[in-house]
């Protein structure tokens, strides 16, 4: 082999060797974060989560998501504050079922407070919606409020004695000065209190849109308001009411990912601009629009504080009709 052949192949192996190393550097830079969804592995949260974390490294080359459903709610929480700290690659979803009813029900059970966490970003938001057994004929807030005044009893299935959906239920019946007549009827989950109402096992049920949206198809209940401002605009039950144009209290369902406190500042900042990205995916939002009857609904530390602050006030208002002594 000539010298000048050989010198050839030796450049070019050096050259290989050099764009080698050069390529591993910048994946072995990426960072892993690990997202944890204290919630049913098989939720909504869940599965968001799992659909932001497949599109991370498409909007990132330092970043990817790694999505995690681990049951158990508070006790997850409280693990993965103890396991979590500043500058550990971990996130975590909390929301007001945690920040400000179990906080407000039962504190004993959290072991952390909003205190320590840096607030990423909300995921998405759930608008709930009262449903009720076709056989009543209730198709709007005035339909239901002519009912409520003739009513002896009122039940309403939620997911759980005391989750969202029994204080979104307690707010409007209670505020409707229903909350002696009203009885809440709590099923194992959502879709279960969803199947209820259609079988006539109760009056209503509060549940997210999707959730009552094939016994709706089917007949069986008709959706009667939306638990929001205004009235829904996207997706099979757009028009529907909010009970907010009537003066009644509301909260949206919402996820926040969270950071452990004290994580520096600029990677919130990175990996909050990382999930705008997602969330402002056309395919995302179609989506979460057109499947999950979700709304992309990204918001700051302040809009954050005004939510939990709002719920926690709804849940001191009605937790005697909630949770009676």
């Amino acid at each position: 082999m000539k010298k000048h052949t050989f010198r050839r192949i030796c450049l070019l192996l050096a050259l290989v060797m050099v764009m080698s190393c050069a390529f591993g550097t910048t994946a072995l830079a990426a960072e892993t974060w690990t997202v944890t969804c204290p919630w049913a592995p098989d939720g909504v949260a869940s599965l968001v989560s799992q659909k932001a974390a497949s599109l991370s490294t498409e909007y990132s080359e330092d970043i990817t998501l790694v999505a995690e459903a681990i049951k158990g709610d508070a006790a997850t929480v409280n693990t993965w504050v103890l396991d979590n700290e500043a500058g550990d690659p971990g996130l975590v979803f909390v929301g007001e079922g945690l920040l400000s009813i179990t906080a407000t029900m039962d504190p004993a059970k959290m072991q952390f407070d909003y205190e320590d966490f840096a607030f990423v970003e909300n995921l998405y938001s759930s608008v709930f919606v009262l449903s009720a057994d076709a056989k009543l004929e209730i198709n709007n807030i005035e339909d239901l409020q002519a009912y409520v005044a003739d009513a002896d009893e009122i039940t309403v299935a939620t997911n759980g004695a005391t989750g969202s959906e029994a204080f979104l239920a307690a707010a409007l019946f209670g505020s409707m000065e229903a909350g002696d007549a009203l009885k809440l009827v709590p099923y194992q989950s959502a879709a279960e209190a969803a199947q209820a109402v259609s079988r006539g096992e109760t009056d209503f049920a509060v549940s997210h849109q999707s959730q009552i949206l094939e016994t709706y198809n089917q007949g069986g209940v008709t959706v009667v308001c939306a638990f929001d401002e205004g009235a829904i605009e996207n997706g099979p039950f757009a028009g529907v009411e909010g009970v907010g144009q009537y003066g009644y209290p509301y909260f949206r369902n919402r996820c926040f990912i969270m950071a452990p406190a004290g994580t520096d500042e600029e990677k919130v900042a990175e990996l909050k601009a990382l999930y705008d990205d997602i969330l402002a995916d056309e395919e995302v939002v179609e989506w979460l629009h057109d499947t999950m009857l979700l709304e992309v609904d990204t918001m700051d530390v302040e809009a954050v504080e005004e939510h939990v602050a709002n719920v926690k006030g709804i849940v001191e208002e009605y937790i005697d009709i909630v949770q009676p002594e």
